[in-house]
Parts: structure tokens; sequence; C-alpha cells
């Protein structure tokens, strides 16, 4: 008899858990909101919050509702766990955040699970113990398994640091040498429009110049003034980054325009691959964000998704959040390459960062920044990997997904604010 009361008073209890798990969800969110040490979620939009919370509590309701010697290990709850390791790895958090946020759905469990045994007297006190004691080894055992799986994609990162920092080293007198004639085809570009300038002045100081032959010079006067002005923009652009400045410089853009401009600049380089580069999204997309860093971004991903497909080619797609978030947008690069599964971990970051073994291509073959007039394929040599990746959606508040597969390559997704609070850097 009292094993019949257990088995009832635990399955009741495993299906009022999974009836709560609406409100459980919405308490633990409240709960993550107000810890003032929990700072990463704020960027981030409600379905990438919850994250693989509703599947996991699912997982546990049925664990907890388990009839006396019945299996209860869960392989769908552990996947849930370590997925969301993975996710609050790739959102930014760091480890402190990510247990701190365990502890608060603990904290909610054990408040719920309290509730339901005060208004339920018949249960047995045997089983209200071995429920909480099955709560906490199954909080426990979660948080342990996002843990390692976080661990894990931070040993990754570490090597891929490591291999970035003996690429560098190995590099520096080459990028210095290429810095070397930038800057000196700069100064030669500077003297030649000048020339130009000087000899139109003179042209136009003649008193019988016919009126035909004089606007000819003003045209080109004009033509080669506002070439100078271009030019010393981007000489003073690119002293600007060499310096290693990073600033947050919002303003309003079309992020269609940047992300079309884009793929056009890398459309020839595409094709000297054999591979395609489309676009799809709407033809304008009006948000504020710092274009140059959004363009980095996008165009480390797009570079690094042509250099490791070997046949097909590289979608880039954008769209405001109509459909879910609408105070975020969001583009993706989609590839059809191989997917990142070659070895325990470390595709991940070489996915992102060009130590693999296809970076033969020159800087000659490739296209060019419009921001800093290099060879864009050198960014990501000079840096821009997964960690620099990261540390720039850091700046503009976004975060990103990965998804990859050998059936359907991968697909690296950045979600940023369509509007920022202050424009103030």
């Amino acid at each position: 008899m009292a094993s019949e009361a257990w088995t009832a008073g635990r399955g009741a209890l495993g299906r009022h858990f999974r009836a709560a798990i609406p409100n459980l969800v919405g308490a633990w969110r409240n709960a993550v909101a107000a810890d003032p040490l929990l700072t990463a979620n704020r960027s981030l939009p409600r379905s990438q919050l919850e994250d693989h919370l509703p599947g996991w509590l699912e997982s546990f309701a049925v664990v907890l509702g388990a009839p006396r010697g019945e299996p209860e290990a869960d392989a769908a709850e552990a996947r849930d766990a370590e997925a969301h390791g993975v996710q609050r790895w790739q959102q930014g958090y760091d480890l402190h955040e990510v247990t701190r946020e365990w502890g608060c759905l603990h904290r909610c469990l054990v408040a719920e699970l309290e509730r339901f045994v005060a208004a339920h007297p018949e249960l047995p006190a045997e089983a209200a113990t071995e429920a909480r004691l099955k709560l906490a080894e199954q909080v426990s055992e979660a948080l342990s398994r996002s843990a390692e799986e976080y661990f894990r994609l931070e040993r990754v990162a570490a090597a891929g640091s490591v291999r970035d920092l003996e690429r560098a080293l190995a590099d520096v007198r080459e990028l210095e040498r290429r810095r070397a004639e930038l800057w000196q085809q700069a100064a030669h570009d500077l003297r030649g429009n000048l020339g130009v300038v000087s000899n139109v002045a003179q042209g136009l100081e003649f008193q019988n110049l016919p009126a035909e032959r004089r606007q000819d010079f003003v045209n080109l006067l004009r033509r080669n003034v506002t070439a100078l002005r271009e030019l010393l923009d981007e000489v003073t652009e690119l002293a600007r980054l060499q310096a290693g400045q990073e600033e947050r410089r919002v303003a309003p853009f079309d992020a269609a325009d940047l992300l079309q401009r884009l793929a056009s600049d890398v459309r020839s380089y595409a094709d000297s691959r054999g591979l395609f580069v489309a676009t799809t999204g709407p033809d304008e997309l009006e948000v504020e964000g710092d274009p140059v860093k959004v363009r980095r971004i996008a165009q480390n991903l797009l570079l690094n998704a042509l250099k490791y497909t070997r046949s097909g080619g590289v979608t880039i797609e954008w769209d405001d959040g109509t459909a879910g978030d609408r105070e975020r947008w969001h583009f993706q690069v989609q590839d059809t390459g191989p997917g990142f599964h070659a070895g325990p971990g470390a595709p991940i970051v070489d996915a992102l960062h060009p130590s693999g073994p296809d970076h033969g291509d020159t800087a000659a073959e490739a296209p060019t920044d419009r921001a800093d007039e290099r060879p864009i394929e050198q960014a990501p040599g000079e840096g821009i990997g997964l960690a620099i990746v990261k540390r720039l959606c850091d700046l503009l508040d976004a975060s990103i997904e990965i998804e990859s597969s050998a059936e359907q390559g991968t697909r690296v997704r950045v979600q940023l604010p369509c509007r920022y609070a202050s424009r103030a850097t």
C-alpha cells in the first residue's frame, strides 16, 4: 500500500512539474534578471536566453515522476545540459555566470517542490525526501555537464589562440613588409594626385584658354581633389586600425546594402575557386550600429566559409526580427562545405581561423577591404579569428550561433541590436 502511495505521489509530482514548465521558466527568467552579477544575458533575446531550458525541464519532470525501479537516466536531459554550456560559451558568458544561472534554476525548482509538498499532505514523507534528493542530483549533474562542455570549448579556443600566436610570430616580417609597401603606395598615389592638381592649377592660369578646355581642367581638378580627400581618409583609417583602437562607433546604416556590397566585393574571388556567392534578404534594412565592425565580422565569416568550401558556395542571408525579437536583426553565412567535425572540438576554431590546411591563397588573388585597403584575405591572418569575432560581437552587444554538419555544411548566425540606447562610445 505504501509502495502504491509512493508511486502515485511521484507520478503526480512529475505531472505537476511538467504542467508548471512555463511558470518555472518565467520564474527563472525573473530570478536571472534580478541577479546583479548576471550581465551577459541582458543583450539576449528571450529565445536565446531560455535556450535549452524547457527541454531540460521536460526531461527533469520525467525523471522526477518515474516509478520506483524504472530507469531514470535520460539522454535528452544530458544533451540539453551540454548544449546549454555550448550556447552560453558562444554567447560570451563566463563560467561564473553559467553556474549562477543554474543556481537560480535550482532555487526555483526547490520552491516549486516545497509548494507541491505543502499542498499534498497525502504524499509519503519518503517520496518527498527522495524527490528532494533527486532534484539536487539532477541539477548537480546538469551543472557538471554544462560546465564540462564550457571548459572543453575554452580549451579549444586556447589551443586556437596558441596556433594563431605561432602563426603571427612567423608572419611579423611579412606583415611589416606589406605595410611598408602599402604606405609607399599611398605616398606614391598622393604625389601623383598632387602632381595632377598642380598641373591643372597652372593650366587654369592661361588667359586665352578656351571655355571648353577650361571646363575640362575644372572637372579634372574636381576629380583629383575628391580622390585626394578619399585617399587621405583611407590613410587615416588605416593608421587608426593599426594603432589597435577598438571603439564602438554607432551610426545609422543600411545593413542590406553593406552585405550586398561585401558579397559583390568577394564574388570574383569566389569565381576563381569555382564557387557561388548568393544573397537573400530585404532590399533595405535600416539599423543602427558600427558598419565597419559589422563588415569586418561578416567579411571574416564569409572568407573562411569560401576557404573551406570545395564545391557549391556560400549564401549570405539577413533579416530583421519581425518574426521573433523586434529589437534585433540578424545575418547568417551558410556554406556547402564539409562542416567542422574532423576532430573533437578543434574544427570549431579551425572553421573560423585561417590556420587550416587551405591557407595557401595569396593576397594578390584576394579582393580588397574598402575600410583599410588591405587585401581582406589578410584580415584573418592578422588575428580576426574566432576570438576576435567574439570580441567584436561583445563590443556590439551581438551574439553568435554556430551549426554544422557534414550533410548541410556550416551556418554561422549573428544577431545584433537594431538600435542602441546611446550612441556614445
